[in-house]
């Protein structure tokens, strides 16, 4: 992703740009069934003017409820407690006034969108079919109209804002200060001007402000703002710590490592916002098609009025008009440009409460139909760190063992001595290690505390003809077998482990039909005994990077839908070839955040079942909504071009329809994943 920013004198791009931006998506002034010269500024609200502002709700509802109390007042005057004086154009006036608080918007709506060249607009539709219904009389049907559609825009505003709910939280989690400590004391500096290598004091209670290394010894972080989870964060001295968190027990430090606008977090509010850009095919359908769709029944309705009195001897002006306008609110594909944009923008927020960041509402199509996920092992579906899964003692207590071969191990440098020393807890210190030497490929001797010790693989038994276990040959996993003065004294087993949700992923995955595969650059027996535990459908081992992209294609050859899962950076082209590329744990790197079509932001396996979940959820809501939409609307239109529908029925297919549509449209929000 290459980006060309705009800065202000503090530096503050990032964050006030895209609360300007999500803000002016909803700004436009033009309808949702006009046609657009700038598509991408339509990334929630398709031009209505859902913008938020600091009014109460009684402050948003008081031009509606004028309207309302005024008609309902004028109604009972009509037609249960007729008064003398409520005739001609006192009633007209009456009328008129009821009908401005909600009308006069929309028509000023009306003139701005025929001003910007954009003269078929859902606000000339609702201008024409509510003024034509003044204009033969009936009144209480026009006032009815408009404020019912005026009521439907309130809840579309107020729908849209709580669609943009997990954003603007995001928004909120980098305070625009930290405290900074100077010469001797402390001081209070925006977040914006603190440089890197400057130390951060941080408070129980306080967000961090900029990416950094914990300089104190221990620290417990809420991460939720960066992970989706509310479980608490140990980090320990040297570990990195990123913007967002939020420290809970006590005072410590932090050195900054990260510039202001090049954060962790900076970097997901850049993708948050333009994920909303990003259009499913769906959307730019429905766009297109309402293009279309709009000046056609605006031509039809003409039709439907003028075109009977070629063929009607008693042709009656007025009643035909009344069809053809009901006609033009029965039009209005409202329920669809607003309600399916909405979804999926409810879709990339639900997934974002969850720790899942999705580039574009697009990827959420991909997702539900997603039929095989193929995963990387390390780091996907196994920590990618090495673990002393078990000791095996002969003649010898374990606690000896593990102190003299953890004490041999701290003179080496191999990720699979750390695992022994760690496994150790320190029992290795205090311990006289001398005459250590190591033998490339076979592993290490040496003196512990008078004792020679060797340590290391099979080849190093042979070679020194002690006789072992044979049993440990059968073993696919890495073992560190242990002599001491020449004497076979047992072996540590060391294996990558397995998270703990990775069983549980594969089970769900299955659950729903989803094939499983697995590739790694470890031996087939590593793999094959990963995948006998997790029951995963194929694995393959021995690949290097360009084996797993030919296992990709093989199954591409198959017409299948499929999502890669891996570090986003070391499997490329991988991920560049599938379907959907998942980037698991994506805070570990900023190359993740930009090579994935959708970043996990922690390490939990499970959260590739959950956005296949949430991709499903989003198209099953969104497609609910086109077949309500299309269903009532094509009824309702027959009735009306046919005269056996009222306006009142019209009201409802257009913003009866939109409203239940948009209710449907942020049920998502709700739902637990």
């Amino acid at each position: 992703m290459k980006h060309q920013h705009k800065y202000d004198a503090n530096g503050k791009q990032l964050c006030c740009n895209l609360e300007e931006k999500i803000n002016n998506n909803t700004n436009k002034q033009t309808g949702c069934c006009s046609s657009h010269n700038e598509p991408e500024n339509h990334a929630d609200g398709d031009g209505h003017n859902h913008s938020e502002t600091n009014q109460s709700y009684f402050q948003i509802f008081l031009p509606a409820i004028i309207s309302f109390v005024l008609l309902v007042v004028a109604i009972g005057f009509d037609n249960y407690f007729p008064q003398t004086w409520f005739t001609a154009w006192v009633r007209i006036s009456w009328y008129i006034v009821a009908y401005l608080p909600v009308g006069f918007p929309v028509i000023k709506e009306a003139f701005e969108s025929i001003r910007n060249d954009e003269f078929f607009s859902e606000f000339l539709l609702m201008t024409i079919a509510t003024i034509g219904a003044f204009a033969i009389g009936e009144y209480p049907e026009g006032v009815a109209v408009m404020l019912f559609y005026a009521i439907g825009e309130i809840f579309q505003t107020l729908a849209v804002q709580r669609a943009k709910k997990n954003i603007k939280l995001l928004l909120d989690q980098r305070p625009d200060t930290a405290t900074v400590i100077g010469k001797g004391n402390t001081i209070s500096k925006k977040a914006s001007e603190i440089t890197i290598g400057e130390i951060i004091q941080l408070k129980p209670g306080e967000k961090l402000a900029l990416d950094g290394k914990l300089l104190s010894d221990t620290a417990s972080f809420n991460t939720a703002a960066l992970t989706g989870e509310s479980k608490p964060d140990t980090k320990q001295n040297d570990d990195i710590v990123l913007a967002g968190m939020i420290n809970l027990n006590k005072v410590v430090l932090v050195e900054v490592t990260t510039a202001y606008t090049d954060s962790k977090l900076s970097k997901i509010l850049e993708m948050v916002q333009e994920a909303t850009a990003k259009k499913a095919p769906t959307e730019l359908f429905i766009r297109k098609f309402a293009k279309i769709y709009t000046p056609i029944v605006v031509f039809l309705a003409i039709a439907i009025c003028l075109i009977p009195m070629l063929f009607i001897e008693n042709y009656v002006f007025s009643d035909w008009l009344y069809r053809a306008l009901i006609f033009l609110v029965i039009s209005c594909p409202c329920a669809l440009v607003i309600s399916i944009p909405l979804g999926y923008f409810g879709g990339i927020g639900a997934a974002s409460n969850n720790g899942i960041l999705f580039k574009g509402s697009s990827f959420l199509d991909i997702m539900a139909a997603i039929q095989v996920v193929v995963m990387d092992k390390t780091g996907t579906l196994t920590k990618g760190v090495f673990k002393v899964q078990k000791v095996e003692v002969v003649d010898i207590t374990e606690a000896d063992l593990v102190k003299f071969t953890a004490a041999l191990e701290t003179k080496s440098t191999h990720p699979v001595g750390a695992a022994i020393i760690e496994y150790a807890k320190g029992s290795e210190k205090n311990v006289v290690v001398t005459d250590v030497e190591e033998i490339a490929g076979h592993g290490l001797k040496g003196k512990v505390d008078g004792n020679e010790i060797l340590a290391g693989n099979i080849k190093l038994m042979k070679k020194f003809n002690i006789s072992y276990d044979v049993e440990i040959d059968n073993t696919p996993f890495t073992i560190i077998v242990i002599a001491i003065n020449q004497k076979y004294a047992g072996y540590f087993l060391i294996a990558d482990e397995i998270k703990e949700d990775a069983k549980q992923t594969i089970e769900s995955l299955h659950r729903i039909n989803v094939k499983t595969v697995m590739l790694s650059g470890d031996k087939q027996a590593v793999v094959d005994a990963v995948a006998k535990e997790l029951n995963i459908d194929q694995a393959y081992g021995d690949l290097l990077p360009e084996n797993k992209v030919e296992k990709v294609e093989e199954l591409k050859l198959q017409n299948l839908k499929i999502a890669f899962v891996g570090d986003g950076v070391n499997d490329a082209p991988v991920v560049a070839l599938a379907d959907a590329g998942i980037a698991m744990g994506g805070l570990g790197s900023d190359a993740t955040i930009e090579t994935a079509d959708i970043v996990i932001q922690n390490d939990q396996p499970h959260k590739i079942f959950t956005a296949i979940n949430i991709g499903k959820q989003t198209k099953k809501i969104v497609y609910q909504n086109i077949g309500l939409a299309f269903a009532v609307k094509a009824i309702v239109l027959s009735l009306g071009a046919g005269g056996l529908a009222t306006m009142w029925e019209a009201v409802f297919a257009d913003v009866g329809v939109a409203m239940l549509a948009i209710l449907n449209a942020i049920r998502i929000q709700r739902m637990k994943f």
